[in-house]
């Protein structure tokens, strides 16, 4: 069959992207022990040889007895090339793994700071190198981000951090220079009220170290694409779009995490306002399907709305982590009910932020459920779109009818049972987006416990 006639269905996810009428990523989180090493049930001589089953890899290494592939790819491997246009480096390219926990200091006995100017690349090297030879995009992740940097920090005074900073910057994107064209530079540097968390960077730099940060980061690369990243600022209310929104007002209806989105487009206004080299912004969106509170899904036209006064700014938005976990829905809730709500998430919000002139990208955190951060820094949960056996689910389905949504045909923002949510959160019929699954909220909300001040990740928080 002609490739320009086959049906949308039989597309890929990357072939459907080439067909978009705007340049778009359709990317993946991206490890390195499936990528290279053979799993139990991959093919390359499954009949002569028994090995065992690779457990979620998230923060492996690939082993020198591991069995790599070699006659042919893996079958995590065949699936990202196939599917996606482009990548990021889920965790091996963050500061401490470089440095200090993968592989660690030179001997076990051996204090951490004696691996300053000692950086291990090799497995990040062989995920840009398959990369390239499969012409994927790649986004570096992160250069910084408090949870994931060298405890010796702490140790330092305020000068020698900085100094720190900018020789960790300048090694990391003077080495990848001319092979990773985007960088999350800043990662989750927000409380939950949208103030900055005092992390190790805000007490031992002061508060502008985001812009700091960001001036090494283009001075170490002046072609580099620059981002700040984080979590739980997907929404933005009906109503306050300016900062002009109100609780008390009933015509206002705040997100789910109304003050920390406020906080994220404050803090983009002002790098943007003062000359700051940044290019985009990065709204992680790692949903629960089941969650109230601070957990609960923002709506399509939230997002929308979020990315839309964004873009004013100047910046281009991704999608930049996404998976959307169900295993807290009620556990009367049927296997259908489950597979409805995640589908609805992926292509509804994703119909959404793909109908704004600003938004050039999607990644999701992993596209296995067999290799998912869930199941290391949650619970067990499958929230990707492809399932342990590598096989679609109804939620890729689901991000493929919203690409569809921007290729020549489609219908710009068509979301499930072809309704429309991109700019209330209600039908035409007065009904609710999600109403079939979303959750009740409880009657007595306490926050009190919010740790995100002191920088504690998403993962550590209270449900």
């Amino acid at each position: 069959m002609d490739d320009d006639n086959r049906a949308f269905d039989e597309l890929t996810l990357r072939e459907i992207a080439d067909r978009a009428c705007k340049n778009v990523y359709i990317g993946a989180a991206v490890l390195p022990k499936p990528l290279f090493v053979l799993d139990h049930d991959d093919e390359e001589d499954i009949s002569t040889h028994t090995r065992p089953k690779i457990k979620c890899a998230t923060v492996s290494t690939v082993e020198p007895n591991d069995p790599i592939a070699k006659s042919s790819l893996t079958r995590y491997a065949k699936t990202l090339a196939s599917e996606f246009n482009s990548i990021v480096i889920e965790h091996h390219l963050k500061w401490a793994p470089l440095c200090h926990s993968i592989p660690g200091p030179v001997h076990q006995s051996a204090p951490p700071s004696t691996r300053f100017g000692r950086y291990d690349f090799h497995h990040v090297d062989t995920m840009l190198d398959f990369a390239m030879k499969h012409n994927l995009h790649v986004k570096g992740h992160v250069l910084i981000w408090h949870v994931t940097s060298p405890p010796f920090l702490e140790d330092m005074t305020g000068e020698e951090v900085r100094e720190c900073v900018k020789r960790h910057i300048f090694t990391t994107m003077g080495y990848f220079r001319g092979r990773i064209e985007m960088w999350d530079v800043v990662n989750e540097s927000l409380a939950s009220d949208g103030t900055l968390v005092e992390n190790v960077f805000y007490r031992k730099m002061g508060p502008g170290y985001i812009e700091e940060c960001f001036r090494m980061a283009h001075e170490a690369d002046p072609d580099a694409f620059l981002i700040y990243n984080d979590n739980k600022v997907e929404g933005c209310g009906c109503g306050y779009e300016k900062g002009t929104g109100s609780i008390s007002d009933t015509s206002c209806r705040p997100a789910p995490n109304q003050a920390k989105s406020d906080g994220f487009y404050n803090l983009l206004k002002d790098l943007v306002n003062k000359g700051v080299p940044i290019h985009g912004a990065g709204m992680q969106a790692h949903f629960n399907a089941g969650g109230v509170k601070h957990q609960r899904p923002p709506t399509p036209a939230m997002v929308k709305r979020q990315i839309r006064r964004i873009g004013k700014l100047g910046l281009r938005v991704n999608i930049s982590e996404m998976d959307v976990r169900v295993s807290k829905l009620p556990a009367s809730s049927s296997t259908l009910m489950k597979t409805t709500a995640q589908t609805q998430i992926y292509r509804d919000i994703l119909s959404a932020a793909l109908s704004e002139p600003a938004f050039d990208g999607i990644w999701l955190w992993g596209f296995t459920d067999r290799h998912t951060w869930v199941s290391n820094f949650y619970y067990d949960d499958a929230p990707l779109i492809f399932d342990e056996n590598y096989q679609r689910k109804s939620s890729y389905y689901g991000v493929q009818k919203a690409l569809k949504t921007i290729c020549c045909g489609g219908c710009v923002g068509d979301m499930t049972d072809n309704k429309c949510y991109l700019t209330a959160d209600l039908d035409a019929d007065g009904l609710p987006w999600g109403g079939e699954w979303m959750q009740s909220e409880p009657t007595n909300v306490n926050n009190d416990t919010d740790t995100t001040k002191e920088g504690q990740p998403d993962w550590l928080q209270p449900s």
